[in-house]
């Protein structure tokens, strides 16, 4: 198996992260419309390559959308789009790694696609 994650999730493990995915998806919104484009992507950016200087004197826009962005990283959960509110939960399905698929807005977690197909490559849960 050729894993690009260490943690996986089940169907059940996911879906209880559901609640607190909906909080930080929130919160890095909110913060992304205190601060300037420019701000914004920087604070995603520094987040994505793995934190950034101590002691660095930051807006509490920039912290709230870096602290969400290394917790979505610590939990290995992926986050594709910001403002479709679209997560990737790492799993295994016979023995190989794919990708839970949940957009905001659905109930429930009920689609998967493979690590390469995307958003357009979803199946529901139920296709083997």
């Amino acid at each position: 198996m050729n894993a690009q994650h260490s943690r996986h999730y089940s169907l059940e493990e996911a879906s209880a992260l559901l609640p607190r995915v909906d909080e930080l998806l929130a919160a890095m919104r909110d913060a992304r419309a205190r601060l300037g484009d420019g701000e914004a992507r920087a604070a995603l950016a520094e987040a994505a390559n793995g934190g950034g200087r101590p002691g660095r004197v930051l807006s509490e826009g920039f912290l709230v959308l870096r602290e969400s962005m290394l917790e979505f990283r610590e939990r290995e959960i992926v986050l594709r789009d910001l403002d479709r509110g679209l997560v990737d939960f790492p799993a295994l399905r016979d023995g190989r790694e794919i990708y839970l698929c949940w957009q905001e807005g659905e109930p429930a977690i009920g689609f998967w696609h493979e690590p390469d197909a995307g958003f357009a490559g979803r199946r529901p849960l139920a296709d083997g």
